[in-house]
């Protein structure tokens, strides 16, 4: 259900204090039930392995909230009955988005669509036409209004029946790229628009592969068109195969180097797909068993709310942590503690600045 007026307010507030991720946030409502009790519990709970803390100032929050209502935007949180429910599956799922928008368009079956942003004109039209056989079809495309790709994803998807999400790595109310201000007004006004930045916050490299998880977290499968080596693109494939998503590749000529990322992407164990029907096919009915066999096997289990909740005492993980990222599970198995007991610490490490988050579960001390 929706949260009342002063619980968003309290979660707005708790998401926007020091130290405070997606996953840290999600085991604190788990063990206290409310953000109001979060709040009240916080300083103390920072304390045990640091010094004072400090919330997010309460006139901030109200600052933002306005900065919200007057971009025509609004708030979507976690376990509310708008938010996309693969989205939520994810470990680091964000607590909190701003929409502009159609959200009805979040509970229809999603397929992202990513790839170069210096696209040549052959992909383009590619991902044009694969997104618009794709909306047709009644599949929103999901996209991160990029140069190249994306945009392309983006149009042939509004010609399809304005079937189609953007994901911003900025605020609401920034439009980046420049030139794509006009195609984020338009998706904004005839689609939707999913931001998980405050407003008036612009985008920064660090946010946007922090973008690409929730482009991935929302499709049942991601499709890369076109896209080099190490590129944002094969971030998003990444991301989707950890999530346990379709992993879909274009097949492009071993002398464009701009198709050497779709191509490792085959090799690696992603489905080749030529047209918009192979990919319904792959997405179609779509329940947690992919046909690609593109993914990251690492898995992290994560303890029941009741086991947070009876968590009365952490435990001791001093000598066991380093700057050297190690697994939650290794620190379980050695430590001889409950995974309760164990998060537990970790989370008051956290809390007190001294604790870093990787990926796939993975831990160390702050340098």
């Amino acid at each position: 259900m929706n949260p009342s007026q002063d619980e968003a307010f309290a979660r707005i507030r708790l998401l926007r204090s020091p130290n405070i991720g997606p996953i840290s946030y999600r085991q604190l409502i788990a063990r206290f039930g409310t953000a109001v009790r979060v709040l009240e519990a916080l300083p103390d709970l920072a304390s045990r392995k640091g010094g004072a803390y400090a919330l997010a100032p309460a006139d901030k929050v109200s600052r933002e909230i306005e900065a919200v209502r007057k971009a025509g935007a609004r708030y979507l949180f976690i376990g509310s009955p708008d938010y996309p429910p693969l989205l939520a599956e994810l470990e680091a799922a964000p607590p909190i988005l701003t929409f502009r928008g159609d959200p009805a368009l979040l509970a229809l079956p999603a397929i992202a669509v990513v790839g170069a942003r210096n696209a040549s004109a052959g992909a383009v039209k590619l991902a044009r036409e694969f997104s618009l056989a794709l909306a047709e079809a009644g599949h929103v495309v999901v996209s991160g209004l990029a140069r190249g790709i994306d945009g392309a994803a983006h149009h042939g998807a509004l010609a399809g029946g304005a079937r189609t999400i953007g994901v911003i790595a900025s605020g609401i109310d920034v439009s980046y790229p420049p030139e794509h201000a006009a195609l984020q007004e338009r998706i904004a006004s005839e689609a939707l628009l999913l931001a998980e930045q405050p407003p008036g916050v612009e985008p920064l490299a660090r946010h946007f592969p922090s973008r690409n998880r929730i482009i991935a977290g929302l499709a049942a499968g991601t499709l890369v068109v076109e896209a080099a080596p190490k590129s944002g693109s094969l971030i998003t494939a990444r991301l989707a195969g950890e999530a346990g998503r379709e992993i879909m590749a274009i097949p492009g000529s071993p002398l464009d180097s701009r198709s050497a990322g779709c191509n490792q992407l085959i090799r690696d164990g992603a489905v080749l797909v030529q047209s918009p029907d192979d990919v319904i096919e792959l997405v179609t009915g779509f329940a947690g068993a992919p046909r690609s066999r593109f993914r990251d096997t690492t898995a992290v289990e994560f303890e029941s709310d009741a086991e947070l909740q009876s968590a009365d005492e952490s435990a001791d993980l001093g000598h066991m942590l380093g700057v050297a990222p190690v697994g939650i599970d290794e620190l379980i198995r050695q430590s001889g503690q409950g995974a309760a007991a164990v998060q537990l610490a970790l989370l008051e490490l956290e809390l007190a600045g001294r604790l870093v988050r990787h990926a796939a579960g993975r831990v160390s001390l702050a340098g």
